[in-house]
Order: C-alpha cells, then sequence, then structure tokens
C-alpha cells in the first residue's frame, strides 16, 4: 500500500458491521473507531467483524479500544460477538499476547469473512493531547480487563497517563 496513512473503512448497515483496517493504526488515529464502534453497538449492533488483511501494524491503544469493543458486546442482551479476520502472523501474535483471543474470536482462515461492503470512510480528525490521553488511559484499562496478566505489562504507561490527565486537570 503506497500510501501509509492508515484509513479505516466500515460498512456499519451490514451484519456483522464491518471494519477495515489498511495501514498502521495506532492512538494517533483510533479515535473516530473508538466513536464508530460505541455508536454502533449503543444503536443495536451486536456483531462486528475487523478484516486485518491489509492492516501493516497496529499498537495496543488500538488493540485496547478493540477489546473495550469485545467487553462492551459481551455485556448486551442479548450477547454480541466480535471476529478478527485475516490477521497477518504479527498481529496475531499481539492479539494472543495480550488476551484478547479469549474475548473475540479469532478467523486464522485464508478467505475471512466477506467485508467487501465496508467503504465508508471514517474522518480522522487530529484530536488535542488531552483527548488522546483519556483514550489511551481508557484502551489500556481495557486490555487488564479483558486479561488480568496485562497489569504487570501497561502499569508503568497506566501510570503515566493518570498522572498527566492529574496534572492537566489541575
Amino acid at each position: 500500500m503506497p500510501d501509509e496513512t492508515p484509513v479505516f473503512l466500515v460498512d456499519p448497515a451490514s451484519n456483522p458491521v464491518a471494519v477495515k483496517i489498511l495501514g498502521r493504526a495506532s492512538f494517533q488515529n483510533v479515535g473516530p473507531l473508538k466513536d464508530f464502534l460505541k455508536d454502533r453497538y449503543s444503536t443495536g449492533g451486536r456483531c462486528f467483524v475487523f478484516d486485518f488483511f491489509e492492516c501493516t501494524g497496529m499498537d495496543s491503544t488500538v488493540l485496547g479500544v478493540i477489546a473495550g469493543c469485545a467487553l462492551e458486546l459481551r455485556k448486551l442482551e442479548p450477547k454480541g460477538s466480535l471476529v478478527l479476520s485475516r490477521l497477518n502472523d504479527r498481529n496475531q501474535e499481539l492479539v494472543r499476547s495480550l488476551g484478547i483471543h479469549r474475548i473475540a474470536m479469532v478467523d486464522t482462515g485464508d478467505n475471512g469473512v466477506d467485508v467487501s461492503g465496508a467503504k465508508e470512510s471514517l474522518s480522522n480528525d487530529q484530536s488535542n493531547e488531552l483527548t488522546n490521553a483519556r483514550l489511551c488511559l481508557e484502551a489500556h484499562e481495557n486490555l487488564i480487563q479483558a486479561d488480568s496478566n496485562n497489569q504487570e505489562k501497561f502499569q508503568d504507561v497506566i501510570a503515566y497517563l493518570k498522572n498527566r490527565l492529574d496534572d492537566e486537570e489541575q
């Protein structure tokens, strides 16, 4: 993919709700995805599928947003589901090392779930640092909720973000 600007393509009307990640996803560009997911499951979306075929990488904040969605879907009645499809080896390793495979289904097949309708691009609003810090904190707390083994991995990140937010709010 020549342009490394990450893009989230979605099909909000599909069932399951389709999300395609193109390029590298990170804390800097995941805000619109988080908002989209929250909007979809709060308005009745129960099944989601993420296609990672063209995702060149992602950071822990993105994984925390995905984990947060999976956790929310598990609380709903009826419960929802989240499928992670066509992960490359590195992304699959990240998902497993953070325990996300325990709260979302990992589709290891080559074909994946059809997300061809995911053509609507989420706008990448450049959020301010405070908004990004809140998003990062929530995402990392989601990872700990998904798997308590992540507490040790992210305790320094969480402490830093909490201190930063406390400083900003004073």
